[in-house]
């Protein structure tokens, strides 16, 4: 099996011009988009070259507290993207996520690390730093767009809520609705994902990996391994997210003290 092939930074540099096109179209179209995606841009590729230096040492050093440290700073970036995006600037909301990705994280890697994959060591930051990288990725639209619903349906259905509470429900009770609603659009697109990986898309890991020279059998188990548990990660942190984010929103009389910021 070939190794994976290197590509110059002059071959990448020649690549990037093809950016014209989709510039091209954005002015054609008046979109005005143009500055911010060429900041995006910019930012994408410092980060990600820092990163590559960063990741570089780190793998060199391979030190559990290290690992242990970034893998910490990685949910907390994390929980900070999704509270801000999902227009919910407030501290208890990103306590909750905060909890919720750590709740489903760490046993995960856990697993991944000591039983399934089983590297040398069982911290290796070339396995534990990817794969908490994948899982997270993968968790954070999913948490935004359930905030956002949720407490979208507070705002829009007030009335239907409002009408439960008066009936005798508690607010637990009115507001599940909201809850399985948040919960079924935010794990839709996983469903889509795992229903059409391997005949309309190629997913990414499995791509990296067959680019990298590994047999495509390994890749694929690989692949799979990933997508159970990106698909467990989601459920346990939606629905810690989703539960603890109702208790502190919601008193017991059945007001909305969190909401979202126009």
């Amino acid at each position: 099996m070939q190794t994976s092939l290197d590509i110059s930074w002059i071959q990448l540099g020649l690549f990037a011009v093809l950016l014209l096109v989709p510039f091209s179209i954005n002015a054609y179209f008046k979109l005005q988009v143009l500055k911010s995606s060429v900041i995006a841009l910019i930012r994408m590729l410092l980060q990600l070259f820092l990163l590559g230096l960063y990741l570089e040492y780190i793998f060199a050093l391979d030190s559990i507290w290290i690992n242990a440290a970034w893998v910490c700073l990685m949910i907390l970036i994390g929980s900070h993207s999704i509270v801000t995006k999902s227009h919910l600037s407030h501290r208890m909301i990103f306590i909750a996520n905060s909890f919720a990705l750590s709740c489903a994280l760490l046993p995960l890697l856990a697993v991944l690390s000591i039983v399934i994959i089983q590297p040398t060591p069982f911290y290796s930051a070339q396995y534990m730093i990817p794969l908490a990288g994948m899982l997270l990725g993968n968790s954070l639209s999913s948490n935004i767009v359930a905030l956002q619903t949720l407490f979208e349906s507070f705002k829009q259905r007030n009335s239907e809520y409002e009408a439960a509470i008066a009936l005798g429900a508690t607010p637990y009770q009115a507001a599940f609705p909201f809850l399985q609603q948040s919960m079924k659009k935010a794990q839709a697109p996983i469903f889509a994902t795992m229903a059409t990986a391997g005949i309309v898309t190629l997913p990414g890991m499995m791509t990296g990996q067959i680019l990298g020279g590994i047999s495509p059998m390994i890749a694929i188990k690989y692949q799979l391994l990933i997508f159970i548990a990106i698909f467990v990660m989601l459920s346990i942190s939606l629905t810690i997210t989703l539960l603890l984010s109702l208790r502190y929103a919601l008193s017991k009389t059945g007001l909305i003290k969190i909401k979202l910021i126009d």
